[in-house]
């Protein structure tokens, strides 16, 4: 079955770090754009980063540029989120996304994995 499982997160302090990781099952994601979205309660879902497969360019959103990381292990058929500099306004629940390319349109992905939360504490 396809599946996509995230992993990593936690809460964090004010300019703490976590890693997220986005583990797949039954397709192999070097086929593949994986992007991570975040959605935090009352706003849209949010794209943060992509890691385009096809061409290997990596998008971020500005929220993010200069602290996240995403990058990929094939032999894990894993992708992973570097967050460093961790700020308020990135607590969210967030989602890996395997679709045909990268875009910031969440209904553009093919299969999305269930999220992980990640809240900051001051």
């Amino acid at each position: 079955q396809v599946q996509l499982v995230e992993s990593g997160g936690g809460l964090v302090q004010p300019g703490g770090s976590l890693r997220l990781s986005c583990a797949a099952s039954g397709f192999t994601l070097d086929y593949y754009a994986i992007a991570w979205f975040r959605q935090a309660p009352g706003k849209e879902r949010e794209g943060v980063s992509c890691f385009s497969s096809s061409d290997g360019r990596i998008y971020y959103a500005d929220s993010v540029k200069g602290r996240f990381t995403i990058s990929r292990d094939n032999a894990k058929n894993t992708v992973y989120l570097q967050m460093n500099s961790l700020k308020p306004e990135d607590t969210a629940v967030y989602y890996c996304a395997a679709g045909p390319l990268c875009t910031w349109l969440a209904g553009s992905y093919y299969y999305w994995g269930q999220g992980t939360q990640v809240t900051f504490s001051s």
